[in-house]
């Protein structure tokens, strides 16, 4: 069996599991199996490309996320006492429920020579709108528009495995603000989901999915914090934390009580001091920088098997001594992501052995690269704007000269914009600090399905 999912290394120790792993439930009716629809006729038109281009990071310095030198850690000292509580706030309305019923199985249709249409990509909100509903952070201090606004214009742009990177782009970003100013931070949720798909049995789907959550500062804060050596403390809320286990907070720069009542939300504070010390040390190291990410939450999210994972998977190989059958059925499913956007420029890339001679006929249309042996279908979006609701079906008939083929894994790659799959947001609790931006996105880490 293909080598599926790896645990990644516990950066920051060993953590606290939450919530206890949930076994998948059958579905009431498995994927479709059994021998392939007749395969269409050749010469389909092919799907049109995706015109544009990633979001990218400009260049310039770039910052680490973590001090190069270790920084005082919270637990080896007395942490900074908890910062006054402010007056009572409404909560936010709950975020949506926790992954839905078993999605419906699925047997797609045969994909049709019209592409589907193109979903817009969700972009990420600004503090004009971000405050009235995911942040109540601004609501009783008062805010200045300064040039370093743009900097969360600048935030770093997604990348295919959903590293988060850090450093700067272009141009200075000079802060200038009074002591009594809102000072801007933005935040970013990176999600990756790892799966595993084993013939069309749901209950066998085997998922784990990890995030982070990094704040980013603007580089003028530095000279802020110089002039104002005793600032505000940074404390934030962390809403739907009771989806996630395994939660690492940077021990040098988090504290938190562990005493709190709130299943649903957890609240963390910053050490203001170590903070200070790395922001500096990092402005010093990169002086062209416009801004700094700064890793303050690793997790892992509570999965519940197939239903976690917004593509779902299944392969069906047909092989005989001249030719070898691959269909491959995919379901966009909403159920796994908290708010339904767009799936990004999804593959699907499958080896196939036995001396592939010809293609016979392909649905929809794909690339094979004899060099490698394999064949790659590249479709931009699938959403429920896509045709059939985001359901359909890859086929690919080959002719061989050393069959018969061995099946292979498919490995599919998919980036998103706009939504987590664990559902969480923050809030900042208190006065001093505002977001301009509150950015999330997941992507496919080990994304793969077997016969």
């Amino acid at each position: 069996m293909f080598p599926v999912l790896l645990d990644q290394p516990e950066i920051w120790g060993s953590g606290q599991p939450i919530n206890p792993s949930v076994e998948s439930p059958k579905l009431t009716r498995p994927f479709p199996t059994g021998t392939p629809p007749p395969l269409p006729p050749k010469n389909v038109p092919a799907t049109p490309p995706r015109t544009g281009s990633p979001l990218t990071v400009g260049p310039g310095a770039s910052s680490p996320a973590r001090p190069a030198t270790p920084l005082v850690p919270c637990s080896s000292t007395t942490p900074p006492p908890p910062p006054p509580r402010p007056p009572s706030r409404p909560k936010l309305p709950p975020g949506k429920p926790g992954v839905g019923d078993v999605p419906r199985p699925f047997s797609p249709p045969i994909h049709s020579s019209s592409p589907p249409p193109i979903a817009p990509l969700a972009r990420a909100e600004s503090t004009s709108s971000i405050s009235s509903t995911n942040s109540l952070s601004a609501a009783t201090t008062p805010t200045v528009v300064s040039e370093d606004d743009v900097f969360y214009d600048k935030l770093p742009s997604f990348e295919r495995r959903c590293e988060t990177p850090a450093g700067s782009s272009r141009g200075p970003s000079p802060l200038t603000m009074g002591a009594q100013d809102t000072l801007p931070v933005a935040a970013a949720f990176t999600e990756t989901v790892n799966a595993y798909f084993k013939g069309a049995d749901p209950s066998k789907c085997i998922v784990k999915i990890t995030g982070e959550m990094v704040l980013s500062f603007p580089a003028g804060i530095t000279r802020h914090f110089a002039n104002n050596p005793s600032p505000a403390a940074l404390t934030f809320r962390v809403i739907n934390f009771s989806r996630l286990e395994h939660v690492l907070p940077n021990p040098q720069l988090l504290c938190c009580d562990n005493t709190q009542n709130d299943a649903n939300a957890k609240e963390f504070w910053v050490n203001m001091p170590n903070l200070m010390t790395h922001l500096k040390k990092v402005s010093e190291q990169k002086p062209q920088a416009t801004y700094y990410n700064v890793d303050m939450l690793k997790y892992q999210v509570s999965a519940q098997g197939i239903q976690s994972t917004p593509l779902n998977l299944a392969v069906n190989w047909r092989c005989e001594p001249a030719s070898t059958d691959l269909r491959i059925d995919y379901k966009y499913n909403t159920d796994a992501m908290a708010t339904a956007v767009a799936l990004n420029n999804v593959q699907f890339l499958v080896p196939v052995d036995g001396g592939v001679t010809k293609l016979q006929a392909v649905l929809p249309p794909a690339v094979w690269n004899a060099d490698q042996q394999r064949i790659l279908w590249k479709i931009p979006d699938i959403s429920q704007k896509s045709e059939n609701g985001g359901v359909g079906s890859l086929l690919a008939r080959f002719q061989l000269s050393e069959g018969p083929s061995k099946p292979s894994p498919l490995v599919v790659q998919f980036t998103s914009e706009g939504s987590t799959l664990s559902g969480c947001d923050i809030e900042l609790v208190g006065a001093g600090y505002r977001f301009s931006l509150i950015k999330k996105r997941f992507a496919a880490g080990k994304y793969l399905a077997d016969n």
